[in-house]
């Protein structure tokens, strides 16, 4: 029979749970916890990593004057659009109350467990851990500011243009500083300003000054446009038969927000059974019993998991999920065996076994 765990041995769980410091903890079977341990079977979760790029338009103050004074297409009003760059799908465990188990080995044995922080067995008899590895995940990333923003555009601004009487004088006056600045800079690069930077060093800041301010002015006709980013996890929790759901929706006011904002356009995350796990049979193709006192560890299924929009794909996948599987156990004979005692490695994202033998 399976042994889930009791209300006696919810005493040395509560024991147990008090060192949980580490990320990665070790647990031995020994007097103290009469040869018991505690542990808990994951089920599978997909943490989804949306990262959106906002790309703001706002117009500058001549913008009516943009095609006739410089030939330039303008921005004529303040937007914002909103795109998705990227998609990135996780998976991980989590505990699940309802499967945690409590195996009991010989008494005078001492084997013991690698569990993480939740209590789901990474290992048993061995501590050399293989780490999941981080997984590189975007960041949200404020815009920077716009030319008009920096000093370059007060720099850039005369005295005349200040006290123009109307905006249609002030644009005048800006377009005709756009060519004395454009001007400038050509004669100091031909050598035939009246005035010349001293020396290679201050004519690079000259020169960087002069275009930084024609920058300025340029966005007073023409507009601005800035980029930032947006980052945002959603955490989905697969079932066990095929479904549609919605992850997120992107608003074209504010970006990334929950599935149940209607204001947003939907991202769709599908998740599709491919394999269900299956109880191991013996040689006559009958289902093995569940070894007595067995460590219990899950025989995950499969699925393929697609996030997508109503126009695009983002990512698709294959991945084992433990709700989708079955539990079977493993004799605790094996690890108490004081000759060849054998050791295991579990999948954290699963409860599945990935490793196992003799050292």
């Amino acid at each position: 029979m399976l042994r889930k765990i009791s209300v006696a041995a919810m005493l040395v769980f509560a024991t147990l749970i008090t060192v949980q410091a580490q990320t990665t903890q070790k647990f031995t079977a020994s007097k103290i916890n009469e040869y018991g341990l505690v542990y808990t079977l994951p089920n599978t979760v997909v943490d989804v990593t949306i990262e959106v790029e906002r790309t703001e338009y706002a117009p500058g103050e001549y913008y009516l004057y943009a095609e006739k004074y410089l030939d330039l297409k303008p921005v004529t009003e303040r937007r914002a659009e909103y795109e998705i760059k990227s998609v990135i799908p996780v998976t991980r465990g989590v505990a699940v109350d309802s499967c945690r188990y409590l195996v009991q080995f010989k008494s005078g044995s001492t084997p013991y467990m690698m569990l993480n922080a939740s209590m789901i067995p990474l290992a048993i008899n061995v501590e050399d851990v293989p780490s999941a590895g981080d997984v590189s995940l975007p960041k949200s990333v404020d815009a920077a500011p716009t030319i008009l923003q920096t000093p370059y555009a007060r720099q850039a601004m005369t005295s005349e243009m200040i006290q123009a009487s109307s905006t249609a004088k002030a644009a005048e006056l800006a377009a005709a500083r756009i060519y004395e600045l454009r001007q400038t800079r050509s004669d100091i690069i031909s050598g035939n300003a009246d005035q010349m930077p001293a020396d290679g060093q201050a004519m690079k800041l000259v020169l960087e000054n002069l275009e930084k301010q024609e920058e300025a002015l340029v966005a007073m006709f023409v507009g601005t446009i800035s980029k930032s980013t947006q980052v945002r996890t959603y955490t989905y929790t697969p079932g066990t038969d095929d479904e549609t759901i919605v992850i997120a929706r992107v608003s074209a006011l504010d970006g990334l927000v929950d599935s149940d904002n209607l204001a947003g356009e939907p991202v769709y995350m599908s998740m599709k059974v491919t394999e269900r796990g299956t109880l191991p049979k013996n040689e006559k193709g009958e289902v093995k019993r569940f070894p007595k006192g067995g460590l219990a560890y899950r025989i995950p299924g499969q699925a393929s998991i697609k996030v997508y929009s109503a126009d695009k794909e983002y990512a698709e996948f294959d991945c084992p999920l433990a709700q989708l599987g079955v539990v079977f156990g493993l004799d605790p004979g094996l690890f108490s065996d004081k000759k060849a005692p054998a050791y295991a490695v579990f999948s954290e994202t699963t409860g599945a076994v990935v490793t196992i033998g003799t050292r």
